[in-house]
């Protein structure tokens, strides 16, 4: 039974896509037709019909896994131990001071490099 279940789903799969895509067409090709039409009306319909797309393209074997995935990733962010706001002032203030000299460092070479370049060419 299980065997008929992933013949079909492909299948059902193809057709959501197709759907998906023809949402979102008629999403770009209604805007565009609409475009005298107020924006609030316009951009409610593209909403609408996104909302709708996204919905049925849960729907599909990647979708689902889309989903998990996505709750999988919360659930690790949940998880994650964030640096202090001194933490990231502090790593930023030394890569803005490791920027500015490696900076000045690059200039210094360059122009040592342009004046032995001048020097030899006369």
């Amino acid at each position: 039974m299980s065997s008929s279940t992933e013949a079909q789903a492909p299948n059902a799969d193809i057709f959501k896509w197709v759907a998906v895509v023809l949402l979102v067409t008629v999403a770009v090709v209604g805007n565009n037709y609409f475009s005298e039409e107020s924006l609030l009306y316009r951009l409610i319909a593209i909403l609408v019909l996104a909302g709708l797309a996204g919905f049925i393209g849960l729907q599909t074997v990647k979708g689902k896994a889309f989903s998990v995935l996505a709750r999988e990733a919360k659930t690790e962010i949940r998880r994650v131990v964030w640096p202090t706001r001194q933490e990231t002032v502090q790593t930023t203030l030394i890569v803005l001071a490791v920027v500015i000299f490696m900076s000045l460092v690059l200039w210094g070479v360059d122009s040592f490099l342009g004046w032995v370049v001048s020097s030899v060419i006369g």
